[in-house]
């Protein structure tokens, strides 16, 4: 083979975390109640238990049972992950399989295994796997549905994780199944038949795909990447291929050739058209062998076909197939008698036909001849490959000619049969070359192939074939655009069994001789020791060992040499095992031999590896016990690993993997390192590596240990590592965290060992990686480099420094050495060694071009780029340094303000740095990537770099672990971004910019219904009623929460409910005078009741409208429905008094209506957002006939609230067939309803059957109810809504004027059907106008205007031409139209067609009559619809005011009378009245919903002045008749309820409750509809709901809100009742609720809310208070949070409105988030405890008076609430000094009222960075550079100018204090101690201890660059201009470099201060 194994020396590592293992669902499955249990209880009687021999018979048949199922069961592992990115919970889930019960079970380390889920199957699991299924979502994405598949011998069942359950039934055996990254794909089980049944030129495909459970099963395609057949595609026919593996990652599957004995990897991908079309084509053409054999084609198919052959009995499930192997050394006449023979000796067996019985295979086991098998195999014989023919005998031995009937031509395929389109195609990507040199017997099937990879991101495809006890392994590389994969070359390892390690990229390999050895790709890592077993290699004697080992390798010339490779460790031991290779052995001579030598070894071997998962894989060992262990991996402190991860970036990749291995090797030894000794050993290892002596440099000697010798060495020496030694305390002592506490030179304490005189030592050239050193040198400063920008790293990066200053000082980049020393001064001087490198050795170092002089310092950059310098590009490594590349492009593009820094892939602010060897996948693989697309509108810098940060997946989180003054830029950009957030960021931007509200807006959210959220502050209980009562009055549902805030003074909720409460018995007082008898006197009380029953029937309809949408229905238990109560009690002693006690005379069916209108009221409580289904809506039909009618409500509710769509159509048909008529008008208006405007024709059908004029003229007639006529009428208006629809539209115009037809028929109720067809006709053409396309013909207009004012009646037209022949019997009406029947629905259509389109011509025709002679003739009722149709015509003329409603009244009732002329003053006063009633109507109709308080006060006046024409029964009272008055009232009334929909307007309530009180005289049943549908509309929804003014909305309360109510409950003449309750299609959702996101409770939020411009008013902003009604979506600009109180938050409407409608149609729930310092308006309405804080603001003497106590008044965040309680106050445990109390005040109080409580953290870590300095206790200078960068961050904004403060963060004089403080404290320092500057700067020697830290303080701060080359050129300033000049080109700052200025430019004698430049002054 073309690749050598090379090995590591023989070392060993130890293997972790033993632990037996047993497959949990086995353990599961004693105790699981399934077929198998059952059978063991019942094999043997009782009474034989006893006896002797009984008792083994039990054991004998109990071993026979479990082995038998022990050969069935069968289990797989896989790794599971639940939990958030990357802190993921580790475990293994196992799904084990074993006679019919499949156990899917999950565990981990920590906790014990549970089970998930069970299942168990009817018959026998064959097979059971976890796959996952693509279902496609919409044109783009796709949902993973994950499931687990069981697969039967005739169907398979898919279980998915959400619940749904699949059965697929198998056409044909399987053999076995495989999961892909599309489905499954399922191997035919081939039988002797094969070769008979297809014809001569082609096999029938063998391997199917299922792309989900619902698809069809299709064949798979193949693309060969034979020459010879120049890869054509075709079905995958061949019977000898076998598929052995497929994976989903890449998608590739492994198959196996039987005859040539090779294995092929194929890609599998969906197939491309043109492939689909060309297998299609040419299914019918013969096809040669596919894998290009050149043979006979018959006799290569026919000897294939039973090559393979199953015995004809052996169903796979009885375990007794015999299969002959491809491999065996049987040649044909063996097989073929052996054939027959296994044939003839069981006939009883194939008797049974082998197909599944499933559907149409009954109808092909007639036809056994082969003919069936059409070669399109389509159609129904298509997969029915599996049947046993009779036959089956003679075919093998009359010769290899087909049997006679077979036919070839094409003529016996079926014309008709649809050909099966193919999913998936398979592409050869590999294939083993045939037959080379190295084995000469044909390979058996692989059985074991997985994917590896090695540490250097190498992939290998490996595959274990066991004849040959190899594992090949296939190396792989993804080409460029990841579309294919390329096969590079193969390796053979030798091997009895391996598994993959996933996580730690290596492999298990089980050696011949029975070691385990690890394997990192096909690099020899180590052998690995299992502590409890003893390795065979040890136990056997040493003439054995070198036999078996030499089936491990065999040691031929070629690669002889290369085996040897250079040693890294010369100190190694030989390995255990003799190195002497015995004589050429024959492999199977080899293991033959080792199986001898194991049946004699006592102790249990490992026999076989299995289920690896992540590093842990299980042991099979020869006694049958398993055994789980874990492979330790390669690092596990991050340090360690991230050294690594530089060091494979940098080296060449042979190199690299000698230094990992090595390592590996070193780490894992058994009894190996503690943890805390980790990184002391890697650099030990390291340095080793590189040729140092570690023995020789003190701080390495001092790590303590050496390098395990060897592996058997050091675990003689291995210490326990839980007790505490001597040598832990050396670690301690020897510690960089002890150096740094003492800060003593650790070299002055150990003198220095004798032989190196000056601790000098040289580097050793020959150590592997010596040439590296520099290479490696900048790589892991670079490292160093990221470290420091990490809080949670930084620490680790002092024990890197130690490492890179030694490699440093040794290439002699002194530059780097001082960089250190400034980080850790007092940790630096501590080294002084270094070893000295010969001149001549450097030439062999390879330099890279990237190692500079001058050292890459991260924080240094960035300081430059906060002057506004320009700097070089700085080096990173791509997928190492992620922090770095972070932080530097968000300077660059906030700072610097490049707004291309981030977006173009070559910056010009990184170089990355290019290894030895580019690495395609590193960028990809380390890259957190985030799901946002940047795609923003992106204004401002701020605005891009959170969103861009976003995208690269930073998180809050990470900010808070990035240093505080490099996080300060970021921090502001979050802080300017906050106030005014774009309303299209996602999510996560949200999150980072802290505005949780806007995240929690993005999750589909509605409030929590339950009763426990009710908040404390909301004390407004309902009065106490017992728990029956409040439940059953159907309106316990409304969320209390919300309307507490909406109407938080009073107990307006409560009042309507008790309004409208049906459910309890009414109080029925009469005073019984003293000349009235007792029977009398109850006739009296039951007339009484009566009348109040007329009001209690009439309730539900207002109160289906009050509850609206308002419950969520439990699936499991029907809906509540209040009862109807018509029972009374009478005081005082509180009688029953009731109807039906046969007193008095009740209507008949009284109450049938009321109860349907209760069921309405019952469903409309049911939200749209629920979950109801088809099942739920039959299961909630009551048992009773009595309350049929409700059911027939609660199905019209559910239409009206969409949910009827879902009712199966079979159970509607049902509904309908019983003939029930309520029944049948709730479901043809309730399913009309949810189908609004769709034109759906299923439901048009349903419809049409219901009204005769839409049958055919010659139907038979069918007797439908009228009624329900007229809601099929009303439904072809609604499923046509708007649709202009030209035939319906046709028959409706002609039915306004259906005349009466000769029997009874269309006799009664004619209006109310004449109207409905009005109606529904107006509703076809909403709006449409005069554009009715194709209509003009109709003349519809005319037509209607001919129905409302009367005339000659027209000729039928049409198809009704025959119906209306002869006349009626009953009625006589002539030739003219009765326009007392045609008019109202013809006034209404004509006002529904021409609605809002201003058409004077038309409003003209409905003008009122100017004479009083017309006026006669005109019904009063009539000029109300056509006062209403005008105004509504008119639409953008109804004004809000008294004048506007007058000015409908014609002028001639408005003048002055003429004594002489007759009037009718009766006529003139009901024409006034109801003409006012109609333009009141109108003008509610225009503002509804609106709450406009012009059209409210302009209709209460109305309604104030008809209340008094009614009080005092004067003259006008007479005149207009109560009637007539009572009906104006109530559509004013209702006019106002509509304007004040959902508002919950009290004027208009008491209005309401001051009728609900008048039950005597004329009140009747309608009246009482009207009130209290008023109250329902005035409280709609519970006041989340208000009315459109939408055209379909409009058209639905014209039907709702006819002005004509039924005189009593059964009354349906002129209107039907069920059509009141259309009104809630006008209903939209429009209550904003606040909520606070953190407290999640609604709360009070100021809006501003911008109307656009209109004709009647500019752009105006108003303000409301929320909870509270939007106005209409389509009017407003802008909806704005405002607020001093919460974060302000702006949706924009003028761009698109589907936003705010989802947030309004969810409960309107708009998340808002309390700012910092402020209270909610429920704690503090007035705002006077927040104004403390603006009054105290800006003052320092504010801050003074601000007691930390009274911290609670300000915020509610409980993390500054808990700073103050601990940090602010003086306790006896904490004896602070005051100054920093009130310091800590000071801060608290600045983040409290900035708003800005984040950096209270930043404010803390300047005050300790300023103290450490001052009191002189710092040991690194890190926190001065924190400071540095702050101050000059700050001096970058000052400079801008004062207009840019407020931006700013730190706004407070803390930051001048603290720098003051920082400048006294150096400048101080450095009067007393020029001298040590001076000869810093002459390059001498460092100072002691406290003066180096000071000097590199002083340094930092100051930044002034390392000097030392540089003295010269600053020492010889003759004068300031000069020095100045100079020290320009340095980049010294010029403020700094003023303090150096006495230092550089006076005597050396001491400072002087340059004359005139007071150094204050800086």
């Amino acid at each position: 083979m073309s690749e050598v194994v090379y090995e590591e020396t023989a070392t060993m590592i130890a293997a972790g975390e033993l632990q037996p293992f047993v497959p949990f669902g086995r353990e599961h499955c004693r105790n699981h109640p399934n077929a198998f249990n059952l059978q063991l209880r019942e094999l043997q009687p009782a009474s034989e238990l006893w006896s002797s021999d009984g008792a083994a018979g039990l054991v004998g048949s109990l071993q026979e049972v479990s082995l038998q199922e022990r050969e069935r069961e069968c289990w797989q592992l896989r790794k599971g992950c639940k939990g958030v990115r990357e802190e993921d919970v580790e475990f293994e889930e196992e799904l084990y399989a074993a006679g019919t019960v499949v156990v899917w079970s999950q565990g981990s380390r920590s906790q014990a295994s549970n089970v998930y889920k069970a299942f168990t199957v009817d018959s026998p699991v064959q097979q059971a796997l976890w796959c996952t299924f693509a279902v496609p979502h919409d044109k783009k994405d796709e949902d993973v549905e994950q499931t687990v598949c069981i697969v039967q011998s005739s169907c398979i069942n898919v279980h998915t994780v959400t619940g749904k359950d699949f059965i697929s039934p198998l056409p044909f055996q399987v053999s076995n199944v495989w999961a892909t990254k599309f489905g499954l794909l399922l191997e035919r089980k081939n039988t002797a038949t094969d070769a008979q049944l297809s014809p001569p030129g082609e096999s029938l495909p063998t391997v199917f795909s299922m792309l989900h459970p619902l698809d069809e099963i299709a064949p798979v395609v193949c693309k060969p990447a034979g020459l010879f057949e120049g890869s054509r595609v075709q079905y995958v026919s061949d019977a000898s291929m076998k598929i052995v593996f497929s994976c989903c990652q890449p998608s590739v599957v492994v198959s196996y050739d039987t005859v040539q004995g090779t294995h092929s990897v194929w890609a599998l991908r969906r197939v491309t058209q043109d492939e689909r079309s060309t297998v299609l084509r040419c299914s019918v053409d013969p096809v040669g062998t596919p894998l290009g054999l050149m043979a006979s084609g018959l006799l290569t198919s026919h000897l294939r076909n039973i090559s393979r052959l199953d015995s004809p009995g052996g169903s796979g499930a009885t375990g007794t197939s015999c299969v002959v192997s491809a491999g065996s050394p049987l040649h044909y006449g063996a097989l073929h008698s052996h054939q027959s023979r296994i044939m003839t000796s069981s006939p009883g067996l194939h008797s049974r036909v082998q197909s599944p019985s499933i559907s149409n295979m009954a109808a092909l086991s007639r036809a056994h001849s082969p003919g069936m098998a059409a070669p399109s195999f389509s159609g129904a014989s298509r997969f029915n490959t599996s049947l046993h023919s009779p036959s089956h005998h003679q075919q093998h031995h009359h010769g290899l000619l087909p049997s006679p009937n077979t036919t070839v031509n094409d003529s016996a395929v079926a014309p008709e049969v649809e050909p099966i389109v193919p999913d998936l195609c398979m592409e050869q990507l590999w294939s083993e070359t045939v037959g080379a040199g190295c084995h000469r017997e044909m390979s058996s099937q692989a059985s074991k192939v997985f994917l590896t990879s090695d540490l250097c991101e190498n992939r290998y495809l490996c595959f274990l074939v066991e004849s040959h006890q190899q594992l090949r392994c296939v190396k792989f590389i993804e080409s460029n655009n990841t579309s294919q994969l390329i096969f590079t070359s193969v390796t053979t390892v030798a091997a009895k069994d391996a598994e993959p390690l996933q996580n730690i990229d290596a492999m298990l390999v089980l050696e011949a001789c029975g070691s385990l050895v690890l394997y990192t790709g096909i690099t020899r890592v180590s052998k690995v020791f299992v502590p409890s077993l003893l390795s065979p290699t040890f136990s056997l004697t040493n003439h054995l060992s070198h036999l078996s080992r030499a089936a491990e390798k065999v040691s031929t010339p070629a690669n002889a040499g290369s085996r040897h490779l250079q040693r890294l460790d010369e100190a190694a031991m030989p390995s255990p095992v003799s190195e002497l290779r015995g004589p050429n052995l024959k492999h199977h001579e080899g293991s033959f031999l080792e199986d001898y030598t194991f049946q004699h070894a006592t102790t249990p071997y490992i026999h076989a590896l299995r289920d690896p998962v992540c590093n842990r894989v299980t042991l099979e060992l020869s006694c049958g016990r398993m055994l789980r262990i874990s492979i330790p991996e390669i690092a596990t402190s991050e340090l360690v690993r991230k050294c690594l991860q530089a060091v494979r970036f940098i080296l060449p990749k042979e190199a690299a993997m000698k230094v990992l291995v090595k390592w590996y090797n070193i780490y894992n030894a058994p009894g190996g390192p503690s943890a805390h000794a980790e990184w002391n050993l890697f650099v030990t290892c390291f340095m080793t590596l590189m040729g140092y002596n570690t023995e020789r440099l003190a701080w390495t000697r001092n790590l303590h240990f050496e390098v395990p010798l060897s592996p058997v060495i050091a675990a003689k020496k291995a210490r326990p590592s839980d007790g505490g030694s001597e040598e832990d305390l050396d670690y301690l002592l020897g510690s960089h965290y002890h150096r740094q506490m003492n800060s003593q030179p650790v070299c002055s304490n150990s003198p220095l060992p004798t032989e190196t005189p000056t601790g000098q030592s040289s580097l050793d050239s020959a150590a592997p990686l010596f040439p590296h050193v520099p290479a490696l040198f900048y790589v892991l400063h670079l490292l160093y480099q990221e470290l420091q920008l990490d809080e949670l790293q930084r620490a680790r990066a002092s024990s890197l420094v130690c490492l890179l200053q030694q490699l440093a000082r040794d290439l002699q980049l002194d530059e780097y050495v001082d960089l250190y020393w400034r980080d850790y001064p007092s940790l630096i001087r501590g080294f002084t060694e270094s070893c000295v490198i010969d001149q001549t050795l450097i030439g062999q170092m390879q330099r890279p071009s990237f190692l500079r002089a001058e050292p890459p310092c991260v924080l240094s950059w960035l300081s430059g780029c906060l002057r506004g310098e320009e700097s070089p590009p700085f080096p990173c490594l791509p997928g190492i340094c992620t922090r770095t590349r972070l932080l530097v492009l968000s300077f660059a593009l906030y700072i610097v303000g490049d707004e291309n820094a981030t977006s173009t892939s070559v910056s010009k602010y990184l170089v990355k740095l290019s290894a030895g060897q580019k690495y395609s996948t590193s960028e990809l693989h380390y890259r957190r990537q985030s799901s946002v697309k940047v795609k923003f509108s992106c204004e401002t810098l701020a605005e891009q770099l959170v969103v861009w940060l976003t995208s690269e997946g930073f998180t809050l989180k990470d900010l808070e672990s990035v240093p505080f003054g490099v996080a300060l830029p970021i921090r502001e950009a979050i802080y300017r971004c906050r106030e005014q957030p774009c309303s299209d960021w996602s999510e996560e931007v949200c999150l980072l910019i802290g505005r949780q509200d806007l995240t929690k807006q993005a999750h589909k959210m509605t409030l929590a219904k339950s009763k426990a959220s009710v908040g404390s502050g909301l004390s407004l209980e309902p009065p106490v009623a017992t728990e029956a009562d409040e439940e059953e009055d159907g309106m316990s549902d409304i969320i209390q929460e919300v309307t507490g805030l909406i109407w938080s003074q009073d107990l307006r909720v409560q009042e309507v409910r008790r309004l409208l409460q049906s459910s309890r018995p009414v109080r029925v007082s009469v005073v019984q005078l003293p000349e009235v008898s007792d029977h009398e006197y109850i006739e009296e009380k039951e007339n009484k009741l009566l009348q109040l029953c007329q009001r209690t029937m009439a309730l539900p309809v207002g109160r289906g409208l009050f509850t609206l949408f308002s419950y969520q229905p439990v699936p499991t238990e029907p809906l509540p429905v209040p009862k109807l109560n018509l029972t009374g009690r009478a005081p005082p002693r509180n009688t029953m008094v009731d109807l039906n006690s046969g007193n008095i005379d009740v209507p008949p069916n009284m109450t049938s209506w009321p109860s349907f209108h209760n069921g309405v009221a019952a469903g409309l409580k049911i939200a749209p957002a629920s979950q109801v289904d088809s099942a739920w809506i039959a299961y909630n039909k009551p048992k009773s006939p009595e309350l049929a009618n409700e059911y027939a409500g609660f199905l019209m509710a559910l239409g009206l609230n969409g949910h009827l769509t879902k009712l199966a159509t079979l159970n509607i048909h049902d509904y309908l067939t019983k003939g029930h008529e309520m029944t049948s008008i709730g479901l043809l208006l309730g399913v009309s309803s949810a189908k609004l405007g769709t034109m759906d024709m299923s439901i048009t059908r349903l419809l049409s059957i219901h009204i005769p004029a839409l049958l055919p003229p010659t139907s038979t007639e069918l007797d439908v109810p009228h009624n329900v006529q007229v809601a099929a009428v009303i439904g072809i208006g609604l499923v046509y809504q708007g649709t202009g629809h030209r035939h319906n539209a046709e028959v409706l115009l002609s039915e306004i004027g259906r005349p009466p037809g000769p029997e009874m028929e269309y006799c009664t109720d004619r209006e109310s059907y004449s109207l409905a067809a009005g109606l529904a006709l107006g509703m076809v053409c909403l709006g449409h106008g005069s554009n009715l396309i194709g209509m003009t013909d109709l003349n519809v207009p005319e037509q209607l205007y001919q129905y409302m004012v009367g005339g000659h009646r027209r000729a039928q037209a049409g198809a009704n031409r025959e119906r209306h022949k002869s006349p009626s019997y009953q009625i006589k009406e002539g030739d003219t139209i009765n326009v007392d029947v045609t008019c109202p629905g013809a006034t209404l259509a004509l006002a529904m067609i021409y609605l809002k389109t201003n058409n004077r011509s038309i409003a003209d025709w409905l003008k009122p009559p100017d004479t009083w002679f017309l006026l006669d003739f005109i019904k009063p009722e009539f000029l109300l619809l056509r006062t209403l149709a005008r105004c509504i015509i008119m639409w953008d003329e109804i004004l809000p005011n008294t004048e506007w409603v007058k000015s409908n009244i014609p002028q001639i009732m408005r003048g002055t009378f003429d004594p002489s002329e007759d009037i009718n003053m009766e006529t003139m006063a009901q024409a006034q009245d109801y003409i006012t009633a109609g333009a009141c109507m109108a003008l509610g109709l225009r503002f509804a919903g609106s709450a406009n308080s012009d059209a409210f006060d302009c209709l209460y006046e109305f309604a104030r002045t008809f209340m008094k024409i009614m009080s005092f029964a004067g003259t006008a009272a007479v005149q207009t008749g109560y009637y007539n008055l009572q009906t104006g009232l109530s559509m004013i009334l209702l006019a106002m309820s509509m304007v004040m929909s959902g508002t919950g307007n009290l004027k208009v309530l008491q209005l309401c409750r001051f009728f609900h009180k008048r039950t005597g005289g004329e009140m009747n049943y309608g009246f009482h509809m009207a009130h209290h549908m008023g109250l329902g509309l005035l409280f709609l929804g519970g006041g989340r709901y208000t009315l459109s003014t939408s055209n379909s909305a409009i058209a639905a309360l014209l039907c709702a809100l006819y002005p004509h109510f039924p005189a009593h409950s059964t009354d349906n003449r002129y209107h039907l009742q069920a059509l009141r309750h259309l009104a809630v299609l006008a209903a939209e959702p429009r209550l904003l609720v606040p909520v606070d996101v953190d407290s999640l409770k609604p709360c009070y939020a100021l809006l501003e809310v911008t109307y656009k411009e209109t004709k009647w008013y500019k752009e105006t902003t108003v303000e409301l208070m929320a909870p509270t009604m939007l106005p209409e979506l389509h009017l407003l600009k802008r909806v704005k949070v405002k607020g001093p109180r919460y974060w302000e938050l702006s949706v924009d409407l003028s761009r698109e409105t589907q936003h705010l409608q989802s947030i309004l149609s969810r409960d309107g729930v708009l998340y808002v988030k309390l700012r910092a310092g402020q209270l909610p308006y429920k704690d503090d309405p007035q705002g006077w405890k927040s104004l403390l804080a603006s009054t105290v603001n800006h003052r320092s003497s504010g801050v003074r008076a601000f007691k930390p106590e009274s911290i609670s008044t300000f915020t509610s965040e409980p993390a500054l609430v808990s700073f103050a309680e601990f940090f602010c106050k003086t306790s006896e445990e904490i004896q602070h000094r005051d100054d920093t109390l009130v310091l800590f005040s000071a801060m608290l109080y600045e983040c409290v009222t900035q708003e800005c409580p984040e950096m209270l953290p930043t404010y803390i870590a300047i005050e300790q960075a300023v103290g450490a300095l001052r009191r002189g206790d710092l040991l690194q200078t890190f926190p001065l550079w924190q400071m540095r960068l702050v101050v000059e961050l700050w001096d970058s904004r000052v400079q801008r100018g004062p207009a840019n403060r407020h931006d700013a963060l730190l706004t407070s004089e803390f930051l001048p204090v603290m720098k003051n403080m920082v400048d006294v404290a150096l400048d101080r320092w450095l009067t007393d101690n020029s001298a040590v500057l001076r000869s810093y700067m002459r390059g001498e020697a460092l100072p002691k201890a406290a003066q180096s830290i000071m000097l590199a303080s002083f340094l930092v701060y100051r930044s002034i660059p390392s000097l030392r080359n540089t003295h010269t050129q600053l020492e010889g300033c003759s004068s300031l201009g000069d020095l100045v000049w100079r020290s320009s080109r340095l980049r010294i700052p010029l403020r700094d470099l003023l303090r150096l200025v006495p230092v550089l430019l006076g005597p050396a004698s001491g400072p002087h201060s340059v004359p005139g430049l007071p150094l204050q002054a800086f």
